[in-house]
């Protein structure tokens, strides 16, 4: 977790009336109420238990990084502009890692999470027992999220992260530093496989979360997303499948026989993404894998 520096001390009663005032706001704005308690939970030194039980009114003060003068006023931009609440502080949660973000990157999902379990499972299922030593690819990785996973559970692999936007890597890279993991990680600029033509057939696997949003779908998605996410990593083209089949026609030329090709897909893809892959011919073992929602979410393949 990042440590964070407590500067403001804030009267505990004076908490109590902010969130509550904060959570009617939430409520009448159609906000999740919940996000009120993750902004106090990285601003102030409370944790999940202390709001709930509201166990802090035993104490006189609290610490905080900010007044509560400033934690209004990043709240207004949370109510009035529908500023997602991580840009608001440059923080999200991801598996067990607080990662920073900004608006040079996509705010990594929760159901993001996934893939590193499929790729544990990936290699467990595998004939390569070179797999989790091997070259391992993460394209267009944004905060770094799937590259710091990759890097977590698998020590001893070689890990590229590719991305074509400068202020993409700049917070991957500033991530990977925080934690201590930025010697294990190659970060390049480029578009997909091209800074990587030196590992042409030599890489064991490929891990994408790529753009997958349908352009004419981009404005109808929540203002949150609309208004404030990067289009760069959210514009699949026409129908979604731009940057997938791609993806699917190019990695043959740079996995190795039985390396992995595993991406982030959107809820309905699925079957559309699987025949790009039967037919382009060199992939066999196609799964499409679904989320804690029982959604479509991934697609999984072993290069021939």
């Amino acid at each position: 977790m990042v440590n964070r520096s407590f500067t403001v001390l804030i009267e505990s009663k004076a908490i109590k009336q902010w969130r509550s005032e904060a959570i009617a706001i939430a409520r009448v704005a159609g906000i999740d109420p919940l996000e009120v308690d993750w902004l106090l939970e990285r601003i102030t030194s409370l944790g999940k238990l202390d709001l709930r039980l509201e166990s802090y009114l035993n104490r006189e003060n609290i610490l905080s990084q900010k007044s509560l003068t400033e934690l209004t006023k990043l709240w207004e931009q949370r109510v009035t502009k529908n500023v997602p609440v991580q840009y608001l502080i440059n923080t999200v949660s991801w598996r067990d890692l607080e990662l920073q973000v900004s608006k040079d990157v996509l705010i990594p999902r929760p159901e993001t999470e996934l893939i590193i379990d499929l790729v544990e499972n990936g290699i467990k299922s595998s004939e390569n027992e070179e797999l989790s030593t091997g070259i391992w690819v993460d394209l267009g990785t944004g905060s770094g999220a799937i590259a710091l996973g990759l890097a977590q559970l698998l020590p001893q692999a070689t890990i590229y992260a590719v991305d074509i936007s400068p202020g993409a890597l700049a917070i991957a890279t500033a991530n990977a530093q925080k934690l201590h993991l930025h010697q294990r990680i190659n970060f390049q600029q480029g578009d997909w496989w091209s800074p990587l033509a030196q590992w042409e057939g030599k890489i064991s696997a490929m891990v994408s979360n790529p753009p997958y949003i349908p352009t004419a779908m981009i404005p109808k998605l929540q203002p949150e997303v609309t208004l404030h996410e990067p289009h760069l990593a959210l514009d699949g083209g026409p129908d979604g499948l731009k940057h997938l089949q791609h993806l699917v026609e190019t990695a043959p030329q740079y996995l190795c026989s039985g390396g992995i090709w595993l991406c982030e897909i959107m809820s309905g893809q699925g079957q559309q993404v699987a025949e790009l892959l039967s037919n382009q011919g060199s992939y066999h073992q196609i799964n499409i894998f679904s989320d804690l929602a029982n959604l479509e979410r991934f697609v999984f393949a072993y290069r021939k």
